[in-house]
């Protein structure tokens, strides 16, 4: 492989690695900028996602690579599924253990959160097992360079990268559209901004609250189950890796910040791509944790800062 084609191969997997992460950094920064909360619980929603759409995928009868019709109903009716399970999961979260600590002290949420985050880990254990699991390969693998357009490369960029950006760049786009263009949209940045101001003005903290774990939730489980299609393997402790990197992401863009985590988890994503390629990986998590930390020390708003009038 050349120099050249080394550079395209880190900087496609930069992409995809970024992809997953931003998706789940929204999450974070979305529950943060309405109530404050570090939702550490997060990362194993995204975890669950995978698990609940491999269920269902066993439900169906899926074994192996489908085709055709069949490949996108499957996909979009399974999708559809799982991101409703883990945006309803994520709101009884909310329910059953944030909202009766909206007004304790900050310690208090944020213990809970951990603890919910153990408890839903080993959950998942109980129900799959600790061992590696294995995910169907139901998306078909095809090197479009070479077998799709002919070229003679090194470069591996096939079907399942388009599907991974394909299905995550848009859904942050739809998102970014959401909350500057809708009512609820509004609604969430009003709320992140004073949320007793907003309530003064006629606006049901709580229900903005509800949507905000909703959509993330449903996010979060729409980037668990194309990691599945895309790397066919997971664990019940993937949520724990995949919701410490998304977390940096948004810290490292503002957290608060939409925008911000979206850009956070790319620059994380090319940061593990390069440092896995130049060093190693067993150096990858020093790196990307360093970062974090020289972040919080001389910009702990993060690079983009945190816009206080318009957090989300």
């Amino acid at each position: 492989m050349t120099q050249t084609e080394l550079l395209i191969q880190l900087l496609i997997n930069g992409v995809t690695i970024g992809s997953y992460l931003a998706l789940i950094a929204l999450g974070y920064t979305m529950v943060y900028g309405i109530i404050e909360l570090i939702n550490f619980a997060h990362g194993d929603i995204y975890m669950l996602g995978f698990m609940i759409s491999l269920t269902l995928l066993g439900v169906l009868g899926v074994r192996g690579t489908l085709g055709g019709w069949e490949l996108w109903a499957v996909l979009i009716g399974v999708m559809l599924a799982t991101m409703l399970c883990t945006g309803l999961l994520n709101m009884t979260i909310d329910r059953l253990a944030y909202k009766p600590l909206r007004r304790a002290p900050r310690l208090a949420p944020l213990i809970t959160a951990v603890g919910m985050s153990f408890m839903l880990e080993n959950l998942a254990m109980i129900w799959k097992g600790s061992s590696q699991i294995f995910y169907p390969n139901v998306f078909p693998m095809i090197d479009i360079p070479n077998q799709v357009l002919g070229m003679k490369t090194n470069v591996l960029f096939t079907t399942k990268d388009v599907l991974l950006i394909g299905v995550t760049v848009p859904l942050m786009v739809g998102l970014s559209l959401f909350i500057r263009n809708t009512k609820m949209g509004k609604a969430m940045r009003a709320t992140a901004q004073d949320r007793e101001a907003a309530a003064l003005m006629g606006i049901d903290a709580e229900n903005v609250i509800r949507t905000t774990f909703f959509v993330g939730g449903a996010l979060a489980g729409t980037a668990g189950m194309i990691v599945g299609l895309y790397l066919n393997t997971g664990r019940y402790l993937m949520g724990f890796d995949a919701g410490l990197l998304a977390f940096t992401s948004a810290v490292l863009g503002g957290i608060g910040n939409v925008t911000g985590a979206m850009l956070g988890g790319f620059f994380i994503g090319f940061l593990q791509a390069f440092s896995d390629q130049y060093l190693s990986s067993e150096w990858t998590r020093i790196i990307v944790f360093t970062t974090l930390i020289l972040v919080l020390v001389f910009r702990p708003s993060g690079l983009l800062g945190q816009r206080t009038p318009d957090k989300l």
